[in-house]
């Protein structure tokens, strides 16, 4: 038999992440089953895996003490939380990095790391309610302290397991939704899984829960009767009706991250996220990034919150008040059949590069309407479609569009692509293999990771962020926003190179447009080769009117 481990080194937690990736992969569908509040056959499972197995890549390439590697997970987490569940998980390893710089995880440092888990994640959440994961984690922390002081680390885990799941059996009686349908909180479950796991890398022997009770007809006391806090298949550990006593029916759910901002900014963050939504969780990493959560009506002011507080990136905004009729969730990303991708793109070259990736194609060298889109979607033989918009439309058009589609019995997941340079990146990932939600992921990660620019050339006089610009002055953006005002489009482009490649980069695509020329692609080629030796350079014509070159770096 094993010898159990007395202290946990970066090794036991780059292990215990996998395993819990691992279980959380084999035990997805059943917590996605559970979840019926407020909607059934929802996504908690699926947000719980994607946040743990951010946290496990981001800790795949730590250096090897117990400090470094839970730091990184913590980052990874909340960086990738998806849902309400996700961002609390986030909490849970943020907890244990908290405790881990001091060198070590023991008996005595896991107990302490369970506290502070616990209030990160209650001081998270905007009201909390009882029944749900946070009230799992409490109960776990709490059996985990009432342990006697010379419990050695596998006691005190193997405890801190089974107190979670003494707790998560009683959350029918907490949760009126829970109790009315006759099962535990979906969070809860997914908590046990990761403590689980612990308990395996510990001991050497996970905790046998064949025997695990998941539905379980108690009889509970409703209270007044009150219409859910709806939002449309997403796990949600707060729901409650408007500020002002009236109920309603949410329609975005909104999530981003947010940088170079301090604990003044986010307590005012919290507080206007409270005044534009529900279900507000604002969470860090510990390192100066932050995590933001929130229903709402109206994602944009959502969005704007975020801007006053700091600098926002990674924004993700999911539209499920149709969803809601409906009860289509993002566990339905599985449903099996043909997969398509359908990329919006303008100019000849684009068209027949992304058509050779195998992606169907809607050219947008006018402006494309949200009609035209939804159109292309339902002539797709397809009961899967990944629609790369390639910033051809606004959010609010393209969350319509998305609602629209999954009227058609279709799984249809759009995937945040701002340009085609990013859709390539997305494209070059696309496996048809994985199930789509994976390969959703995958794509969205590789685009969100591609740093996108552009060069043109001012078509008349203009103020910008950069001052004011002449017509035929060479532009170069980052993104939408003007950063170099250039005499030519050749210096414009190589300014712009290098100041999206003074962050890293080792591989650059230019996708030129209708007016570039031969010369000017060689310069720009040329320029990387000789300031940023080892980058890559890749070139292909795209025909766009709008750009003369877009920039991508990968």
């Amino acid at each position: 038999m094993l010898e159990a481990l007395q202290k946990v080194d970066g090794e036991a937690l780059r292990r215990w992440a996998g395993i819990c990736v691992d279980g959380l992969t084999s035990r997805c569908d059943d917590i996605n089953r559970l979840n019926v509040f407020p909607v059934p056959d929802s996504d908690t499972g699926t947000n719980l895996l994607f946040t743990m197995r951010a946290a496990a890549e981001s800790a795949a390439s730590a250096d090897g003490s117990v400090a470094d590697v839970a730091t990184a997970l913590a980052r990874g987490a909340v960086a990738g939380a998806r849902g309400n569940s996700g961002v609390i998980l986030s909490q849970v390893l943020r907890g244990i990095a908290d405790v881990a710089c001091l060198g070590h995880l023991d008996a005595t440092s896991v107990r302490a790391a369970l506290d502070q888990a616990v209030v990160l994640a209650t001081d998270a959440i905007s009201i909390p309610v009882e029944g749900t994961i946070v009230t799992v984690l409490r109960h776990a922390a709490a059996a985990a302290a009432a342990c006697p002081r010379d419990t050695d680390l596998a006691g005190v885990v193997s405890a801190a397991a089974a107190g979670a799941v003494d707790a998560l059996a009683r959350t029918p009686s907490q949760l009126a939704e829970l109790g009315r349908a006759g099962v535990v909180d979906a969070g809860g479950l997914g908590l046990v899984v990761i403590l689980d796991a612990l308990v395996g890398v510990i001991t050497g022997v996970a905790p046998d829960r064949s025997g695990l009770v998941l539905v379980a007809q108690v009889e509970v006391d409703p209270g007044p009767e009150r219409e859910p806090h709806r939002h449309g298949g997403h796990d949600c550990e707060d729901g409650h009706a408007a500020r002002d006593g009236s109920q309603h029916t949410l329609d975005y759910e909104v999530m981003y991250l947010v940088a170079d901002t301090d604990e003044t900014r986010v307590a005012a963050l919290r507080r206007r996220l409270g005044e534009v939504g529900d279900s507000v969780i604002v969470v860090g990493d510990g390192d100066g990034s932050w995590s933001v959560h929130v229903h709402c009506h109206d994602a944009g002011a959502a969005v704007e919150a975020g801007l006053a507080a700091g600098r926002v990136h990674e924004i993700r905004i999911d539209c499920f008040a149709l969803d809601l009729v409906r009860g289509d969730t993002g566990s339905s990303m599985s449903v099996p059949g043909r997969r398509c991708v359908l990329a919006v793109v303008s100019g000849d070259g684009a068209a027949e590069l992304f058509a050779s990736e195998g992606a169907e194609v809607l050219r947008s060298d006018e402006q494309v309407t949200p009609e035209q889109l939804l159109d292309a979607i339902r002539r797709l033989s397809c009961t899967e479609v990944l629609v790369m918009p390639n910033g051809a439309l606004p959010a609010q058009e393209l969350l319509t569009v998305g609602a629209l589609a999954r009227e058609d019995h279709r799984s249809v997941l759009l995937l945040p692509t701002s340009s085609m340079v990013q859709g390539l990146a997305a494209l070059a990932v696309h496996d048809t293999r994985r199930p789509a939600v994976d390969d959703g992921f995958a794509m969205s990660e590789a685009a969100a990771s591609t740093r996108w620019g552009s060069v043109r050339v001012a078509a008349e006089r203009a103020l910008t962020l950069m001052g004011t610009c002449e017509a035929g002055d060479g532009l170069g953006l980052i993104g939408h926003e003007v950063v170099v005002i250039a005499d030519d489009a050749a210096d414009a482009g190589r300014r712009l190179l290098d100041q999206v490649l003074g962050v890293g980069g080792e591989l650059v695509t230019l996708l030129l447009g209708a007016k570039a020329t031969d010369a000017l692609a060689d310069a720009l080629a040329d320029h990387v080769a000789r300031r940023h030796p080892g980058v890559e350079v890749l070139i292909y014509p795209g025909g766009q009117d709008t750009d003369l070159v877009q920039v991508g770096v990968e």
